[in-house]
């Protein structure tokens, strides 16, 4: 009997330190709050959302960006309530999303309000931010600073109106200089922007490609970096190119900590139009890029 008793309770304190690893193990992946972009899987998500999100939810993901391009007020072909609920069902919550309007100044009142039902879409699922992620513009000092007043007035009724933050988000060429003179697009956008209405999401790899330290933006514009893309050449961490050590902590110091993994596709893996077979070899890769990015942002100490 005391033999028995002994075994019972070596097994129970074996059962219960499995539970505790499992219960550890859960908590550990569900502990950081790692974001994605769903531009890096859209076709994926266009196809079936809710996978989709299962998926990207498995992989330790509770922290979605969305594109939400044209002005459709269905997210991934659903009705932003059903999109939030799903979502939340999950545990995952929206931070934000891309999209963007050109400026027309022969139609300002309709563009403004075609940005209402952006930003009334945005609103529904949840999100705080709103972020554009190109504009076409001539890189001269007279026309970024018409896009810059743009951003001015389109960032006030985004936040007066329906709380959310405006913001941009770069890419390689906002690096170069503006025509005939020694000021960088970027920086010129930055200090032309009113911080009370328009943000900056900082994407950390075209920031590079762009032959710019992003840990330096981020010590020189500390308050308007609010947001950050994680990016790599394909698989977060893989190419060795991008200080992400020196990037996160910067962006911690400075009070910060909303970001999104974005992942693009390369060249070789984009899938010809019509072709099933090599849409889906695309899709899995994708998924596995964003599995493999998870996992490297998991186990990194610079990632709280």
């Amino acid at each position: 009997m005391k033999i028995f008793n002994f075994l019972g309770k070596a097994a129970m304190v074996v059962a219960i330190a499995i539970f505790a690893l499992g219960v550890n193990s859960v908590e550990a992946k569900k502990g950081k709050k790692i974001g994605i972009q769903l531009y890096s899987v859209m076709n994926a998500m266009n196809a079936d959302p809710k996978g989709s999100i299962d998926r990207l939810a498995e992989m330790g993901y509770n922290v979605f960006e969305l594109v939400q391009w044209g002005g459709n007020p269905k997210v991934f072909g659903l009705d932003a309530a059903e999109f939030k609920a799903y979502c939340d069902s999950k545990g995952i919550n929206v931070v934000s999303t891309h999209s963007s309007l050109q400026e027309d100044p022969a139609k300002e009142a309709e563009v403004m309000e075609n940005w209402r039902k952006l930003f009334a879409v945005q609103k529904a699922v949840g999100g705080k931010y709103f972020v554009i992620p190109s504009y076409r513009v001539n890189y001269t000092e007279a026309e970024v600073k018409k896009m810059a007043d743009y951003f001015n007035r389109v960032g006030k009724i985004a936040k007066e109106e329906f709380g959310l933050m405006l913001g941009y988000h770069n890419h390689s060429q906002e690096y170069k200089n503006l025509e005939g003179t020694n000021k960088v697009m970027w920086e010129y956008l930055v200090e032309n922007t009113n911080p009370e209405y328009v943000f900056f999401e900082l994407d950390v790899y075209w920031c590079t490609m762009g032959e710019k330290d992003p840990v330096a933006y981020l010590q020189k514009y500390p308050e308007r970096i609010k947001m950050l893309h994680i990016k790599d050449e394909f698989v977060i961490g893989e190419s060795g190119k991008i200080n992400f050590e020196g990037i996160f902590k910067q962006f911690y110091k400075n009070g910060y900590k909303d970001f999104v993994v974005e992942i693009e596709t390369p060249r070789e893996l984009r899938a010809a139009r019509g072709d099933a077979e090599a849409a889906k070899k695309t899709n899995e890769a994708m998924f596995e890029a964003a599995k493999k990015s998870a996992e490297y942002l998991q186990k990194a100490k610079f990632v709280k």
